[in-house]
């Protein structure tokens, strides 16, 4: 048994993310780059790019739609 991811997508969103960073940050201040390192990771894999409108900036090794 294992966590789906795949069906995780749907049910967070990147304010999800920023607040399980903050309540981090909070615990382990210590390691708050860390753990924004990670939070923007996650938002990657959601889809959604910490600028909004800007997603998919910063990657040209994977053109979108091929």
């Amino acid at each position: 048994m294992g966590i789906d991811f795949e069906g995780m997508k749907d049910k967070v969103s990147g304010e999800h993310v920023d607040k399980a960073a903050d309540f981090a940050k909070d615990r382990f201040g210590e390691h708050s780059d860390k753990i924004d390192s990670a939070a923007d990771k996650a938002k990657d894999y959601l889809g959604e790019s910490g600028g909004g409108e800007q997603q998919g900036e910063g990657r040209q090794d994977s053109p979108q739609g091929q």
